[in-house]
């Protein structure tokens, strides 16, 4: 059964977290909130878990994952961001927004498009998945928690447990999200291109 964790969402409990990090390193998949919608996440380098997450989600491998990070310094270890690219995304970071750029070797080749050899990278403005980022000290993979034949995310961490206790290791609860998916701009071609309008404003970014 899917552990449930009851975290604080202005004063996220350490202890707990680093609980949560556990099962991750032990190849479990989490619900975690974002500043966007709830997503379900693991750990960037257990295949297994990136397959299980890809069967809970019902996607295939050409589905966008995508890479929450926890800074600008960090995402440029992950994607080949140019000095243009580089200045747009920093007026949208951290935030509701989704960016897809080209993989460096850094992004394991399972999870980047088979094709477009491209990921999927952003920074969330949510305290609670910041904290856990920090303590997992690395970047988590990520989809937003839409389950099969769903239009939209779960958004009651109860429901989410109740309905997937036996395919994740665990839920973490800072209560609802926005429930509105991220703002998707597509940042691998010559021009940035506005592939979803969600929660971030692409008037930030010029588009």
């Amino acid at each position: 059964m899917a552990q449930h964790f009851s975290i604080h969402p202005e004063n996220p409990q350490a202890r707990l977290l680093k609980q949560a990090c556990l099962l991750l390193d032990k190849g479990g998949i989490l619900a975690v909130p974002t500043d966007s919608s709830y997503a379900l996440v693991c750990h960037v380098d257990d295949k297994a878990a990136a397959d299980q997450l890809r069967r809970v989600r019902g996607v295939d491998e050409k589905h966008h994952l995508t890479l929450l990070c926890r800074d600008l310094s960090e995402l440029a270890n992950y994607a080949r961001v140019d000095n243009r690219q580089f200045r747009l995304i920093k007026q949208a970071t951290p935030g509701p927004f989704t960016f897809i750029l080209e993989a460096t070797k850094e992004v394991p080749r399972r999870l980047s498009h088979p094709q477009r050899k491209t990921i999927g990278l952003r920074v969330p403005e949510h305290l609670t998945l910041q904290a856990l980022l920090e303590l997992h000290g690395a970047p988590l993979i990520a989809t937003t928690l839409i389950l099969p034949g769903a239009t939209d995310p779960l958004n009651d961490p109860h429901e989410i447990r109740e309905q997937l206790e036996h395919q994740i290791a665990g839920v973490i609860d800072a209560g609802p999200c926005t429930m509105a998916p991220t703002t998707v701009i597509d940042m691998s071609g010559d021009n940035p291109e506005l592939l979803r309008h969600g929660a971030g404003d692409p008037a930030r970014l010029g588009l």
